[in-house]
């Protein structure tokens, strides 16, 4: 299928790493020129330089820490200056710890919904206006399951993706009138370097061995296994096209089918 997305200006926040670098590999691949940002300028510029090796796009770097209004503000308008326009922003900057409610700080909730939250809004609030100008845009959240699939491990990470959830359908269903749309990617369990410290954590709060920790993911999976970037990165970038731009105001799961949380895999094993 041709998505037919040439020169279109994507803007993938937290896209030196993990999900988001294989997003903006993605939407390089497709012909897009691609903005990254991450708070560490010399992961993000490595990130930009390989991607754009490897893709032959233009991949631009930019450092922001979307803990602060500023710094928000201050990359998304570099970003519509550098490249004349902003098509597609896709949120995905952040991550909310894992653990239960003993062992969770005021810092840990902080951080799981002052950036994996707050900097989606603030990303947002900072695009709309550009998209708005265009008369098009659009908006993809990278959300996470836990918002919907509740597991008392995964409290935090949780509260921020049910936030971002409600965020996404509230947005699409005021903003879709103007042509900018927003829908949500919701992944289960995916291999990231993130996924080693959530193993660690698991088997810390558990009283598991990490061996055992990380066996619980793909035992509440049917297909048996966690999911990879790319797996998340190849929905992302179709929902970023125009061929799914009346896709607005849902969610979509990519979990395997995951049905339970995994606290019931530990109960079960």
């Amino acid at each position: 299928m041709e998505l037919n997305m040439r020169g279109k200006v994507a803007l993938v926040t937290g896209g030196s790493r993990g999900i988001g670098k294989a997003i903006a590999h993605g939407l390089a691949t497709e012909g897009c020129r691609v903005a990254i940002c991450s708070r560490d300028q010399n992961v993000v510029a490595k990130a930009a330089d390989e991607i754009a090796r490897a893709t032959r796009a233009e991949v631009v770097p930019f450092v922001a820490d979307l803990t602060k209004t500023a710094d928000a503000d201050r990359m998304v308008a570099a970003v519509a200056k550098h490249f004349g326009r902003i098509d597609i922003l896709v949120n995905n900057a952040g991550a909310a710890p894992g653990g239960v409610l003993e062992h969770l700080t005021d810092a840990d909730w902080d951080l799981a919904l002052g950036l994996k939250f707050m900097g989606y809004v603030r990303c947002t609030r900072a695009v709309v206006p550009y998209m708005r100008k265009q008369g098009k845009g659009r908006i993809v959240n990278l959300i996470g399951n836990d918002g919907i699939k509740h597991s008392y491990w995964e409290i935090a990470p949780g509260a921020a993706n049910a936030a971002g959830q409600n965020l996404t359908m509230s947005l699409a269903a005021q903003y879709g009138r103007e042509n900018i749309t927003f829908v949500a990617v919701n992944p289960g369990p995916v291999r990231t370097e993130r996924w080693d410290g959530l193993v660690k954590a698991m088997a810390r709060d558990m009283k598991l061995s990490v061996e055992e920790a990380d066996k619980l993911a793909p035992r509440s999976i049917p297909l048996g296994r966690i999911a990879e970037s790319e797996e998340v990165a190849d929905i992302v970038v179709f929902l970023a096209s125009d061929r799914a731009h009346f896709i607005n105001g849902t969610m979509i799961e990519i979990d395997g089918g995951q049905q339970k949380p995994l606290m019931d895999a530990l109960r079960d094993r």
